[in-house]
């Protein structure tokens, strides 16, 4: 069996640039300064019926801007993101929220504060 020229031409060039180093092959690069510090506040919720309830917790030194976001199951239900609040150091807030019905999904977004 013989193979085409093309597919030829490609498996040639393909096993050229895997053995070229790592150092020579161009990766993605991170823009801006990238934070040594920790961050981030961890965040436990619970849906009960309609309603939901969150507690984040932030362990470090830094400020976690938390808010609640959640998207209703009905169409005509209207979802919500709620007020951002900021959680210091060793700090524990409680969000909360609700649809008329049910639930589909809950997350909580984090923003350096």
């Amino acid at each position: 069996m013989r193979l085409s020229s093309s597919l030829a031409s490609v498996t040639v060039a393909l096993a050229l640039v895997l053995s070229l180093p790592y150092e020579a092959v161009p990766h993605a690069r991170v823009k801006g300064p990238v934070s040594a510090q920790p961050f981030g506040a961890e965040c436990r919720t619970r849906t009960t019926g309609s309603h939901v309830t969150a507690y984040c917790h932030n362990p470090y030194p830094g400020i976690d801007r938390v808010s609640l976001h959640i998207e209703c199951d009905k169409w005509w239900d209207l979802d919500t993101d709620g007020t951002p609040v900021d959680t210091g150091p060793a700090m524990t807030v409680r969000l909360t929220g609700r649809c008329w019905e049910n639930v589909r999904s809950v997350w909580v977004s984090h923003q350096q504060g």
